[in-house]
Protein backbone atom coordinates (compact mmCIF):
# COMPACT_ATOMS: atom_id res chain seq x y z
CA UNK A 1 0.00 0.00 0.00
CA UNK A 2 1.24 3.79 -0.63
CA UNK A 3 0.27 6.76 0.52
CA UNK A 4 1.32 10.53 -0.16
CA UNK A 5 -0.05 13.74 1.97
CA UNK A 6 0.15 18.83 1.38
CA UNK A 7 -1.80 21.13 3.04
CA UNK A 8 -3.06 24.79 4.09
CA UNK A 9 -2.20 27.16 6.50
CA UNK A 10 -3.97 26.75 9.92
CA UNK A 11 -4.69 25.14 13.13
CA UNK A 12 -3.73 21.45 13.27
CA UNK A 13 -0.56 19.39 13.77
CA UNK A 14 -0.58 18.79 9.72
CA UNK A 15 -1.78 20.57 6.18
CA UNK A 16 -0.72 17.83 3.67
CA UNK A 17 -0.90 15.89 0.39
CA UNK A 18 -1.04 12.32 0.48
CA UNK A 19 -0.81 9.06 -1.57
CA UNK A 20 -0.42 5.77 -1.10
CA UNK A 21 -0.36 2.28 -2.86
CA UNK A 22 -1.76 -1.33 -1.49
CA UNK A 23 -2.53 -4.39 -3.39
CA UNK A 24 -2.65 -8.00 -2.42
CA UNK A 25 -0.19 -10.45 -3.95
CA UNK A 26 2.33 -7.33 -4.18
CA UNK A 27 5.98 -8.33 -4.12
CA UNK A 28 7.32 -8.55 -0.56
CA UNK A 29 9.18 -5.29 -1.61
CA UNK A 30 5.89 -3.34 -1.67
CA UNK A 31 3.49 -4.32 0.79
CA UNK A 32 3.13 -0.88 1.68
CA UNK A 33 4.72 2.06 0.14
CA UNK A 34 3.69 5.83 1.50
CA UNK A 35 5.02 9.14 0.45
CA UNK A 36 3.17 12.38 2.62
CA UNK A 37 3.97 15.47 3.54
CA UNK A 38 3.14 18.13 6.03
CA UNK A 39 2.78 21.68 4.74
CA UNK A 40 2.68 23.81 8.13
CA UNK A 41 3.70 27.27 9.41
CA UNK A 42 7.56 27.46 9.54
CA UNK A 43 7.96 28.96 12.94
CA UNK A 44 5.62 26.11 14.29
CA UNK A 45 7.50 24.69 17.16
CA UNK A 46 7.82 20.32 16.74
CA UNK A 47 10.01 17.68 17.13
CA UNK A 48 11.81 15.51 14.09
CA UNK A 49 10.71 11.72 14.02
CA UNK A 50 11.72 9.95 16.63
CA UNK A 51 10.61 6.49 19.10
CA UNK A 52 8.51 7.50 21.91
CA UNK A 53 5.98 5.53 24.07
CA UNK A 54 5.81 2.87 26.42
CA UNK A 55 8.91 1.04 25.05
CA UNK A 56 9.65 3.47 22.73
CA UNK A 57 7.40 1.32 20.58
CA UNK A 58 5.84 4.64 18.28
CA UNK A 59 7.70 6.40 16.25
CA UNK A 60 6.10 9.88 14.56
CA UNK A 61 7.16 13.28 14.33
CA UNK A 62 5.35 15.11 17.65
CA UNK A 63 3.65 18.71 17.37
CA UNK A 64 5.07 21.22 20.06
CA UNK A 65 2.75 23.95 19.66
CA UNK A 66 1.05 25.28 22.81
CA UNK A 67 -2.15 23.49 23.84
CA UNK A 68 -1.47 21.54 21.03
CA UNK A 69 1.90 19.37 22.44
CA UNK A 70 1.59 15.74 21.48
CA UNK A 71 -0.19 16.08 18.42
CA UNK A 72 1.10 14.41 15.41
CA UNK A 73 0.52 13.72 11.62
CA UNK A 74 1.70 10.69 10.77
CA UNK A 75 2.85 7.60 12.56
CA UNK A 76 3.62 4.03 12.88
CA UNK A 77 4.11 2.02 15.99
CA UNK A 78 6.08 -1.63 16.16
CA UNK A 79 2.50 -3.38 17.19
CA UNK A 80 1.51 -2.68 13.35
CA UNK A 81 -0.88 0.49 13.87
CA UNK A 82 -0.19 3.75 11.51
CA UNK A 83 -2.37 6.46 11.60
CA UNK A 84 -1.73 10.10 8.90
CA UNK A 85 -3.54 13.05 9.07
CA UNK A 86 -4.48 15.89 6.59
CA UNK A 87 -6.34 19.20 7.54
CA UNK A 88 -9.32 19.66 5.45
CA UNK A 89 -9.51 23.01 3.52
CA UNK A 90 -11.49 25.28 4.87
CA UNK A 91 -12.41 29.24 4.71
CA UNK A 92 -13.01 29.93 8.54
CA UNK A 93 -11.79 27.83 11.60
CA UNK A 94 -12.73 27.07 14.79
CA UNK A 95 -10.50 28.95 17.41
CA UNK A 96 -12.05 26.54 20.06
CA UNK A 97 -11.89 23.42 18.28
CA UNK A 98 -10.00 20.11 19.82
CA UNK A 99 -6.69 19.85 18.00
CA UNK A 100 -6.76 17.60 15.20
CA UNK A 101 -2.85 15.87 15.76
CA UNK A 102 -4.37 14.17 18.98
CA UNK A 103 -6.12 11.86 16.28
CA UNK A 104 -3.21 10.05 15.44
CA UNK A 105 -1.54 9.41 18.54
CA UNK A 106 -4.16 8.87 20.50
CA UNK A 107 -4.66 5.53 17.95
CA UNK A 108 -1.09 5.04 18.19
CA UNK A 109 -1.33 4.12 21.86
CA UNK A 110 -4.63 2.38 21.90
CA UNK A 111 -5.35 -1.36 21.43
CA UNK A 112 -8.77 -0.33 19.98
CA UNK A 113 -8.76 -1.46 16.20
CA UNK A 114 -8.69 0.81 13.07
CA UNK A 115 -12.17 0.60 11.89
CA UNK A 116 -13.45 0.98 15.76
CA UNK A 117 -11.44 3.98 16.51
CA UNK A 118 -12.60 5.76 13.07
CA UNK A 119 -16.12 5.03 14.33
CA UNK A 120 -16.11 6.63 17.92
CA UNK A 121 -13.85 9.36 16.02
CA UNK A 122 -16.85 9.34 14.04
CA UNK A 123 -19.49 10.30 16.90
CA UNK A 124 -16.93 13.31 17.93
CA UNK A 125 -16.41 14.65 14.53
CA UNK A 126 -18.14 17.86 15.43
CA UNK A 127 -15.74 18.42 17.91
CA UNK A 128 -12.92 19.24 15.28
CA UNK A 129 -12.28 21.53 12.28
CA UNK A 130 -12.37 19.36 9.18
CA UNK A 131 -9.64 16.42 8.89
CA UNK A 132 -9.13 13.04 7.19
CA UNK A 133 -8.02 10.17 9.10
CA UNK A 134 -6.22 7.12 7.77
CA UNK A 135 -5.58 4.60 10.42
CA UNK A 136 -4.59 1.16 9.82
CA UNK A 137 -3.86 -2.46 11.59
CA UNK A 138 -0.86 -3.99 9.81
CA UNK A 139 -0.36 -7.69 10.76
CA UNK A 140 2.04 -9.70 8.30
CA UNK A 141 0.09 -12.97 9.58
CA UNK A 142 -3.51 -11.81 9.51
CA UNK A 143 -3.03 -9.77 6.96
CA UNK A 144 -3.57 -5.59 6.51
CA UNK A 145 -6.41 -3.23 7.31
CA UNK A 146 -6.74 0.17 6.03
CA UNK A 147 -9.38 2.35 6.83
CA UNK A 148 -10.34 5.84 6.15
CA UNK A 149 -12.89 8.72 7.52
CA UNK A 150 -13.08 12.38 7.04
CA UNK A 151 -15.55 14.51 8.67
CA UNK A 152 -16.50 16.68 6.17
CA UNK A 153 -17.59 13.71 3.85
CA UNK A 154 -19.82 10.31 4.94
CA UNK A 155 -21.23 9.42 8.40
CA UNK A 156 -19.31 6.57 8.60
CA UNK A 157 -15.27 5.19 7.87
CA UNK A 158 -14.90 2.81 4.87
CA UNK A 159 -12.50 -0.17 4.53
CA UNK A 160 -9.90 0.37 1.92
CA UNK A 161 -9.41 -2.16 -0.62
CA UNK A 162 -5.70 -2.72 -1.42
CA UNK A 163 -5.28 -0.22 -4.32
CA UNK A 164 -3.39 3.04 -5.05
CA UNK A 165 -4.90 6.30 -2.99
CA UNK A 166 -4.39 10.09 -2.75
CA UNK A 167 -5.31 12.48 -0.09
CA UNK A 168 -4.71 16.03 -0.09
CA UNK A 169 -7.01 18.62 1.75
CA UNK A 170 -10.44 17.81 0.76
CA UNK A 171 -11.60 13.91 1.52
CA UNK A 172 -9.79 11.23 -0.08
CA UNK A 173 -8.88 11.18 -3.91
CA UNK A 174 -11.23 14.52 -4.81
CA UNK A 175 -9.87 15.03 -7.82
CA UNK A 176 -8.08 18.74 -7.31
CA UNK A 177 -5.18 18.62 -10.12
CA UNK A 178 -2.11 18.52 -8.01
CA UNK A 179 -3.12 15.78 -6.35
CA UNK A 180 -4.16 14.03 -10.17
CA UNK A 181 -0.51 14.74 -10.72
CA UNK A 182 1.23 13.54 -7.79
CA UNK A 183 -0.83 10.58 -7.84
CA UNK A 184 0.52 9.70 -11.48
CA UNK A 185 4.15 10.46 -10.64
CA UNK A 186 4.00 8.64 -7.63
CA UNK A 187 2.37 5.69 -9.69
CA UNK A 188 5.06 5.58 -12.22
CA UNK A 189 7.84 5.63 -9.55
CA UNK A 190 5.86 2.47 -8.32
CA UNK A 191 5.60 0.78 -11.61
CA UNK A 192 9.61 0.69 -11.46
CA UNK A 193 9.95 -0.04 -7.71
CA UNK A 194 11.31 -3.48 -8.68
CA UNK A 195 14.21 -2.32 -10.50
CA UNK A 196 14.75 0.49 -7.98
CA UNK A 197 17.17 -0.23 -4.75
CA UNK A 198 15.16 0.69 -1.21
CA UNK A 199 17.44 4.06 -1.55
CA UNK A 200 16.95 4.71 -5.05
CA UNK A 201 13.15 4.63 -4.52
CA UNK A 202 13.50 6.41 -1.62
CA UNK A 203 14.83 8.85 -3.45
CA UNK A 204 12.31 9.10 -6.48
CA UNK A 205 9.74 9.43 -4.07
CA UNK A 206 11.10 12.40 -2.72
CA UNK A 207 11.54 13.74 -6.03
CA UNK A 208 7.73 13.44 -6.43
CA UNK A 209 6.95 15.53 -2.90
CA UNK A 210 9.04 18.04 -4.06
CA UNK A 211 7.50 18.84 -6.92
CA UNK A 212 6.25 22.78 -7.59
CA UNK A 213 4.63 22.71 -10.45
CA UNK A 214 1.78 24.21 -10.28
CA UNK A 215 -1.35 22.65 -11.75
CA UNK A 216 -3.98 25.39 -12.67
CA UNK A 217 -6.53 26.04 -13.33
CA UNK A 218 -8.52 24.10 -10.80
CA UNK A 219 -11.80 24.92 -10.16
CA UNK A 220 -12.40 22.59 -6.94
CA UNK A 221 -9.78 24.18 -4.80
CA UNK A 222 -11.13 27.80 -5.68
CA UNK A 223 -14.59 26.57 -4.78
CA UNK A 224 -13.50 24.87 -1.26
CA UNK A 225 -10.98 27.88 -0.35
CA UNK A 226 -13.12 30.73 -1.41
CA UNK A 227 -11.42 34.26 -1.22
CA UNK A 228 -9.12 32.53 1.77
CA UNK A 229 -7.16 30.74 -1.13
CA UNK A 230 -6.94 32.76 -4.36
CA UNK A 231 -3.98 35.08 -2.96
CA UNK A 232 -1.62 31.64 -2.34
CA UNK A 233 -3.38 29.54 -4.78
CA UNK A 234 -0.43 29.73 -7.29
CA UNK A 235 2.00 28.24 -4.24
CA UNK A 236 -0.39 26.03 -2.87
CA UNK A 237 -1.80 24.23 -6.10
CA UNK A 238 1.36 22.44 -6.18
CA UNK A 239 2.50 19.03 -4.72
CA UNK A 240 5.17 20.36 -2.58
CA UNK A 241 3.71 23.87 -1.50
CA UNK A 242 6.40 26.79 -0.86
CA UNK A 243 5.09 29.93 0.23
CA UNK A 244 6.66 32.53 2.62
CA UNK A 245 6.87 31.65 6.00
CA UNK A 246 4.56 28.48 5.03
CA UNK A 247 4.87 25.50 2.99
CA UNK A 248 6.04 22.19 3.05
CA UNK A 249 8.28 21.42 6.24
CA UNK A 250 8.71 17.51 6.08
CA UNK A 251 8.57 14.53 3.80
CA UNK A 252 8.08 11.35 4.83
CA UNK A 253 8.84 7.69 3.16
CA UNK A 254 7.21 4.33 4.71
CA UNK A 255 7.88 1.51 2.75
CA UNK A 256 6.88 -2.29 4.72
CA UNK A 257 7.79 -5.16 3.49
CA UNK A 258 6.19 -8.62 3.34
CA UNK A 259 7.61 -9.81 6.19
CA UNK A 260 6.92 -6.29 8.15
CA UNK A 261 10.22 -5.21 7.56
CA UNK A 262 9.82 -0.91 8.22
CA UNK A 263 11.81 1.38 6.78
CA UNK A 264 10.73 4.97 7.82
CA UNK A 265 12.18 8.53 6.21
CA UNK A 266 11.77 11.55 7.11
CA UNK A 267 13.46 14.64 5.43
CA UNK A 268 12.44 18.07 7.72
CA UNK A 269 13.36 21.72 7.38
CA UNK A 270 15.85 23.30 9.97
CA UNK A 271 15.90 26.52 11.44
CA UNK A 272 12.88 27.87 9.61
CA UNK A 273 15.60 28.27 6.70
CA UNK A 274 14.26 25.95 2.89
CA UNK A 275 17.77 25.80 2.16
CA UNK A 276 18.52 23.47 5.35
CA UNK A 277 17.06 20.07 5.76
CA UNK A 278 17.88 16.77 7.89
CA UNK A 279 17.02 13.35 6.99
CA UNK A 280 17.10 10.20 9.09
CA UNK A 281 16.25 7.16 8.35
CA UNK A 282 14.88 3.97 11.06
CA UNK A 283 14.57 0.37 10.51
CA UNK A 284 12.44 -1.99 12.35
CA UNK A 285 10.39 -4.71 11.82
CA UNK A 286 6.62 -4.69 12.90
CA UNK A 287 6.17 -7.65 16.46
CA UNK A 288 3.95 -10.68 15.16
CA UNK A 289 1.65 -11.90 17.32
Amino acid sequence: MSAAANGEPGEGAAGSQSGFDSREGAEAAARLILAANRDEFYHRPSKLADFWGNNNEILSGLDMEEGKEGGSWLGISKKGKLAALTNYMQPKLDKDAKGRGELVTHFLTTDVDSFSYLKKISSEAHLYNGFNLIAADLNTIKGDVFCYYGNRGEQEPIILTPGVYGLSNSLLETPWKKLQYGKQLFVDVIDQSQDLSREDLISELLKVMNNQECQLPDPAIEDQGKDYILPILNKYAAVCVRLPGYGTRTNTIVLIDGEGNVTFTERSMIDEDINQWKTNTYHFQLQSE
